[in-house]
């Protein structure tokens, strides 16, 4: 088996792993490059010089990172099927058609401002082309896209629908097994359940994202958003402003909000769910209730019993997105998108980072190159639409809240494969983060480990 890491290697963004065994070619993930020009570009790059070779694609989740390529795919020839749970293909059919819609009008917006075109990466028809090619198949159940090999989806815990894939890979010497992490969700989060655990693997592809940290406690992270919520909507008469991710962050919110205004532990004040897109994801979200933990369940069952009390909007016309740009205080915004880099977030940004009563939460991880984590590392300015904006409002990283499993809960997750892998590559992760986090592997496991690097193509095992 050949394994060719053509993204996500020694970065965080555009997860693409393609795989070679026997006469079968397929990728896990193809997901779009994040954080400024560097990444236009190599989302603009050809992924494979013949893409309608590849069998078929196995998609771990629906986060943009990881799927977002996938109708420049199909506009380059590719027309094999598409794998991905229930929850994971109804998230696409939301989340493809409101990317091919940002890139329009960041297309749109720069031509506006008389700087260089930079066309669409791909059109809502590509966005259909991809759709048409999903199949569905359910958690642990076990099926075949190709005749030498078999897979399963796994619970990963990250966001709705989401999985760990794991591959038999069948040759005249045997059987591999292939163990594919996808993200790995924390444990303890709202919302999703806790990930499920591997069993066996042979050779172990395992993201890295917070592999060198470790998250506050959820008891901490929530002291922290009282905090910061308290500070800027009591005390200063702010706004809070939080970008957030539409699928996963922006729900993780909304139950923690809901639970602590109904223990009186935050006082009662506007919420506005300021993206299409999110609102889309809550209601794919309220499709799939069995997936949900029952803190989630919880939360919704009291919602639906205190309708009258719900102070939660959900903004979809753009006219009352821009009304809320005039808000003068006591509001918190959950906008997309997570890393600030296009949508209604960077016009809530714009007006609200040069007033120091005001506060942005950032929850979630900010790709190297992206406006958000610009803002984290103390931009005193920051360029937004042609504009130099002062920032003055107070900045809270709450990472407590991340959707992706710390060092210690990736090292606990891999603790449960019953042997010890053949060999295991780190991805997912800045260069710093998974060179630290492969030696966290070595020095528990005693593991052969390698980093790859980007591009970079690997032979490995009898598979």
């Amino acid at each position: 088996m050949e394994i060719q890491f053509l993204g996500a290697a020694q970065e965080v963004t555009g997860s693409r792993h393609f795989i070679h065994h026997g006469d079968t070619r397929f990728l896990v993930d193809c997901g779009l490059f994040q954080g400024g020009r560097e990444a236009d570009a190599k989302n603009h790059q050809p992924l494979l010089p013949d893409a309608a070779r590849i069998d078929f694609v196995l998609l771990t989740h629906a986060h943009l990172d990881h799927s977002g390529w996938l109708p420049k795919l199909a506009a380059s020839g590719f027309r094999g099927p598409i794998y991905a749970t229930p929850a994971t293909a109804d998230l696409l059919e939301v989340m493809l058609a409101d990317s091919a819609h940002v890139m329009e009008r960041e297309s749109e917006n720069r031509r506006h401002a008389r700087r260089r075109p930079v066309p669409p990466l791909y059109t809502l028809r590509e966005v259909g082309l991809a759709l048409n090619l999903l199949r569905r198949v359910d958690y642990d159940v076990e099926f075949s896209p190709a005749s030498n090999l078999r897979a399963r989806f796994r619970d990963a815990g990250h966001i709705l629908g989401a999985a760990f894939i794991e591959v038999q890979l069948q040759s005249e010497t045997g059987t591999a097994h292939l163990l594919l992490s996808g993200d790995i969700g924390q444990p303890g989060h709202p919302v999703v359940k806790n990930p499920a655990m591997p069993r066996h693997a042979d050779l172990v592809v395992v993201e890295s994202t917070y592999g060198n940290r470790l998250h506050k406690s959820m008891d901490e992270t929530v002291t922290e958003l009282i905090q910061a919520v308290s500070d800027t909507i009591v005390k200063r008469r702010g706004n809070v402003i939080v970008p957030a991710f539409a699928v996963g962050r922006t729900q993780d919110l909304l139950v923690l909000l809901i639970e602590l205004q109904r223990a009186a532990r935050l006082p009662s004040f506007d919420i506005f769910v300021d993206s299409p897109m999110a609102t889309a994801a809550t209601q794919v979200t309220m499709k799939h209730l069995e997936l949900l933990d029952q803190q989630a369940l919880d939360a919704l069952r009291w919602m639906r019993g205190h309708a009258g009390h719900s102070n939660i909007r959900f903004v979809e016309d753009i006219e009352e997105s821009r009304a809320l740009y005039r808000h003068p205080s006591g509001a918190l915004i959950i906008s997309a998108s997570g890393m600030c880099d296009a949508g209604r977030i960077k016009h809530h940004l714009a007006r609200n980072l040069p007033r120091p009563e005001c506060s942005v939460i950032f929850t979630g991880f900010q790709a190297g190159g992206t406006l958000g984590r610009r803002i984290i590392d103390g931009a005193t300015t920051v360029r937004i639409y042609g504009e130099d904006v002062p920032v003055q409002a107070k900045i809270h990283t709450i990472g407590g809240l991340s959707a992706h499993a710390d060092r210690d809960a990736l090292l606990d997750w891999l603790s449960h494969l019953d042997t010890a892998p053949r060999q295991l590559f780190v991805v997912h992760g800045e260069a710093d983060t998974a060179q630290q986090f492969a030696q966290s592997v070595r020095d528990r496991f005693r593991w052969p480990v390698t980093v790859p690097e980007p591009g970079s193509l690997h032979r490995v095992g009898n598979a």
